[in-house]
């Protein structure tokens, strides 16, 4: 196969400017699955539907805010695609993430809606070599952070135009100034302990601003590995979107913030995993949040 001179490049068609369909600045309002969907909607005016690769973006006003709603898929993956897609079609001046995720911090409750600080991609790394004695990572390899296992934890970099070099974070940061508009915000909030079918939490659920959330490609129902994210990363929450979203933020220079409320402990519970008794619950509570958030911004 023959290849084309670098400078022929510029002249494919699939590497023109993606076309915007819409040309208002908006705020871009995510969450993953349905259930959080339906939730997120409430409030909505003058919705317009817009459809690129089978996703369906709505356009609208929403606490008098110019917004964009969409879905961005269950998985790491599938949240990066619909984020960039989304940030190539619309003028999106921030992004804001709406939906359940795992309890990780021992101290927190179903119900809960958790704000953090900064995310991180804790299950991107290394399946480590076992060497009888301990697991071990290759030699040219290095991390920061203990093993659960064979499971090490390595970030791969980022590539972005801030600099010349691969940035090797593991955190992205939530912008400052949006939690600062969070904080406001939930000072003067109340949430719902009950849901539909009147099922009720045992603790009125709080909102938790600050501190550390990971995400990674599995549905985490395990009490071992919900100690380790907790012990080794000092995290509040876990979640399978939000690092992919805040890492296609950070190399885009949007801002970025979510709201995940817990569905459940994330296998640190008594029984049987909690989140269908509460996911419509801690849906709702995370879109309220987010809905008063946007009321909020400047």
């Amino acid at each position: 196969m023959r290849l084309l001179p670098l400078l022929a490049l510029t002249a494919l068609p699939g590497l023109a400017h993606a076309e915007l369909l819409d040309d208002t600045p908006r705020i871009a309002l995510i969450s993953a699955f349905p259930p959080e969907w339906i939730a997120l909607q409430d409030g909505l005016i003058d919705a317009t539907d817009h459809k690129l690769n089978g996703v369906t973006f709505i356009t609208g006003r929403m606490e008098g805010k110019p917004v964009v709603l969409f879905l961005s898929g269950v998985s790491m993956v599938n949240a990066a695609m619909t984020t960039q897609l989304a940030l190539d079609h619309f003028d999106i001046t921030a992004i804001a993430f709406s939906g359940i995720a795992g309890g990780v911090d021992p101290n927190l409750s179903i119900g809960d809606v958790v704000v953090p600080a900064q995310w991180g991609k804790y299950l991107e790394g290394v399946m480590a070599r076992d060497t009888n004695d301990a697991f071990a990572i290759p030699p040219w390899m290095s991390t920061d952070y203990e093993g659960l296992g064979m499971i090490t934890t390595v970030p791969f970099g980022v590539t972005t135009a801030r600099s010349e070099d691969l940035d090797r974070r593991f955190w992205f940061d939530t912008d400052p100034d949006l939690l600062a508009t969070a904080k406001a915000v939930a000072a003067d909030m109340t949430l719902a302990d009950c849901n539909a079918d009147n099922a009720c939490l045992s603790d009125p659920p709080q909102i938790i601003l600050g501190g550390n959330g990971v995400s990674g490609s599995f549905f985490v129902d395990n009490a071992d590995l919900r100690e380790w994210a907790y012990t080794t990363f000092d995290a509040q929450v876990l979640d399978m979107e939000s690092a992919a979203v805040a890492h296609v933020a950070y190399a885009n220079e949007v801002p970025f913030i979510t709201f995940r409320s817990l569905s459940d402990l994330a296998g640190g519970g008594d029984g049987a995993n909690e989140m269908n008794t509460f996911m419509s619950l801690a849906a709702s509570n995370a879109a309220s949040v987010m809905r008063a958030f946007v009321g909020a911004m400047e």
